[in-house]
């Protein structure tokens, strides 16, 4: 069985899971332990503002952005960001993810807060949105 290493559940329904035997998790959980709840799919969302234009010139303003979309899906659900399970990230440019890692984790902190749900980055040629540098996608539980 694994070891909880960050101090047990988050809310009724999430358990963030970071076994000792594998490395230290930074800006992601190893596993996330849902125990009853709603699932929620989240869509992948980009920068797009309510106009449906692709905005930010940089990545960590397109990932704000599109984080951000994420999470007011999430809120009309009945959700917040502490009943994400799993995030995945679709950069088009996985060294300039890893560049402004720093950036991006001090971006994720302002808007999801400090618990991570268990999450990939993913390089892609191009999204669906072509000027988007980023899409996030994921699902929820929640209570």
């Amino acid at each position: 069985m694994s070891e909880h290493t960050d101090g047990g559940p988050v809310g009724p329904a999430l358990t963030r899971v970071n076994p000792p035997e594998l490395s230290p998790p930074t800006g992601f959980s190893h596993a996330v332990q849902a125990t009853g709840g709603r699932l929620v799919f989240l869509a992948g969302q980009t920068a797009l503002d309510g106009d449906g234009k692709v905005v930010g010139d940089t990545l960590p303003e397109q990932f704000g952005t599109a984080l951000t979309n994420l999470l007011a899906a999430l809120r009309a659900a009945g959700g917040g960001p502490e009943h994400l399970a799993r995030v995945t990230v679709y950069a088009t440019d996985v060294a300039a993810y890893r560049r402004h890692a720093a950036e991006i984790g001090r971006i994720w902190r302002r808007l999801a807060g400090r618990d991570y749900p268990a999450m990939a980055v993913i390089g892609v040629v191009r999204l669906w949105d072509e000027q988007a540098m980023v899409e996030v996608d994921g699902f929820a539980v929640l209570p």
